[in-house]
């Protein structure tokens, strides 16, 4: 059978995605909530493409040097980050869940083109995008803005495009003969790579030899009006749209004539029983752990969120102050795997959940436990790998990072368990591209979460430029302790029963 897509093919998967975004949309209970997350996005877009070229206080000679001289690595990682998201969630997220795609099949062009229509409703890869935009407004400066920003925005269309080729055909390479070997083969040769690099000091190199150079420098042209470069810029990164989403249709294709094996694996395999815990709360948070990483887009998410955002920390060479961003990232992102609708895990299983002789309270301090588990152990690893070119922290700078992230944990953990209770949704995490709640309530939650820990990381950024461990300390106990009380009031209103069958009842269903 040819693999070529046609034009009528590729027109009717452009009408199907229409027709779903307008479902998802649609079957959205609180739309006005939706909008506003929408608005928040826009605003805060705007603002990061075009305030910081008008802040001209800090916008030294030296600071603009620096900035321009980080910016191509920048735009290099933002490619290489988007291929190792779009392959640990299989090819991206699912405008149609695989439940209803059993009863309302949709092509695999459908399913590429609203994969990529889903990718801004991400916080990893609004941040990333954020801050290039940022960074472009702060060393081009107001002369030739829009056009700088305008191949800012190509390149990320063009790289969002290509590192979804690339996923569908990991994809394809993973439900392929010894696909799983493969792949975590070619994953340990990467991370031997990439070991070799920093140890011979050519991480930026590498990146910088990335098309990303040519790309920072075509954006500068409309600045120092050389329209040639600035127009053939344009030009290249526009017809390389089209073919990049046609070769992911044909990699989507392929994938989708495979099975999934890993979804597969997980279904049929077997556990040998352990010994039993010592007390209820133990099994309880072994029995909530294990249903976290035996989930493959846990598995997956939780390395990627590891090693993501660390290796553009290690590539950026960023300081103490700087890594503060970090932490508020990769929590945000750990919870919008699972844990904005933390109670959907055991599925049909929390109705046998409920039926066990054990109080209320102990399940969700379990639960609340493990998600505390999964947070600190991806963001921690993270803050290790970025700070290995960071030199020795001050005890201010020290004390600044530690204090970012427990603060931002403590504020994504208050927000999930509420967040949790309020909106429930039965969700099937078995397959590798699913999301715990629908596409437009994410955009919500992406954007909360995004401008809570960003801000909050902000706070702490300028905490570490001065020289007072206390300072630190004494601005974290207050955020700890409402954040701690707003998860103690959440527990308080799990204890009600109403409360418990409402969310047990959906998620069961």
């Amino acid at each position: 059978m040819p693999t070529a897509l046609s034009w009528t093919e590729t027109t009717r998967a452009i009408r199907d995605v229409g027709h779903l975004a307008w479902f998802r949309s649609a079957a959205t209970k609180r739309r006005t909530a939706s909008r506003w997350g929408v608005g928040i996005i826009a605003a805060i877009t705007t603002l990061a493409a075009t305030l910081p070229a008008y802040t001209e206080v800090f916008r030294t000679d030296e600071h603009i040097r620096d900035v321009l001289l980080v910016l191509p690595s920048a735009i290099g990682a933002f490619l290489l980050i988007n291929v190792m998201s779009g392959i640990a969630s299989g090819g991206g997220r699912e405008l149609l869940s695989r439940e209803q795609g059993v009863t309302f099949p949709v092509s695999p062009t459908t399913d590429h083109l609203g994969a990529l229509l889903l990718t801004p409703l991400n916080v990893a890869w609004l941040v990333q995008s954020w801050t290039l935009l940022g960074a472009m407004s702060f060393g081009n400066g107001p002369d030739g803005l829009w056009g700088a920003q305008l191949v800012v925005v190509l390149w990320i269309v063009a790289a969002t495009c290509a590192a979804q080729v690339v996923a569908w055909a990991g994809e394809a390479v993973r439900r392929g003969p010894a696909g799983i070997l493969i792949m975590r083969l070619v994953g340990a040769a990467l991370g031997v790579a990439a070991g070799a690099l920093y140890l011979l000091g050519k991480v930026g190199a590498t990146l910088d030899a990335l098309p990303s150079t040519q790309v920072v420098l075509g954006a500068l042209s409309a600045h120092s009006g050389n329209w040639d470069r600035f127009f053939g810029t344009v030009a290249l990164l526009l017809l390389s749209v089209p073919p990049l989403v046609a070769l992911g249709a044909v990699a989507a294709h392929l994938a989708a004539r495979r099975h999934p094996r890993d979804e597969l694996r997980l279904e049929s395999e077997a556990h040998s029983p352990r010994p039993m815990a010592s007390t209820s709360f133990m099994s309880l948070v072994r029995t909530d752990r294990a249903s976290v990483w035996r989930v493959v887009p846990m598995r997956r998410g939780i390395v990627f969120l590891a090693f993501g955002p660390g290796i553009v920390g290690l590539a950026g060479d960023l300081d103490w102050p700087q890594l503060t961003i970090l932490p508020g990232l990769v929590a945000s992102g750990g919870a919008l795997l699972f844990g904005v609708n933390m109670w959907c895990l055991e599925g049909r299983g929390a109705l046998w959940r409920e039926s066990l002789p054990i109080s209320p309270g102990t399940v969700f301090s379990a639960r609340v436990v493990v998600l505390l588990e999964f947070l600190l152990l991806s963001s921690g690893f993270t803050i290790l790998l970025s700070s290995l070119r960071a030199g020795l922290p001050s005890s201010h700078e020290l004390a600044s990072i530690v204090a970012t992230w427990l603060v931002v944990i403590m504020q994504v953990v208050s927000a999930a368990t509420r967040w949790s209770l309020k909106k429930p949704f039965a969700v099937d995490l078995r397959s590798a591209r699913a999301t715990p709640a629908p596409p437009g309530v994410m955009v919500g939650y992406s954007a909360r979460l995004a401008v809570c820990t960003t801000f909050t990381s902000l706070i702490f950024s300028g905490l570490a430029r001065i020289p007072a461990w206390e300072l630190s300390v004494l601005v974290a106990l207050p955020f700890l302790a409402w954040s701690a009380g707003r998860v103690v009031i959440a527990r308080a209103d799990w204890m009600d029963p109403f409360t418990r069958v409402r969310v047990v009842s959906t998620v069961a269903g």
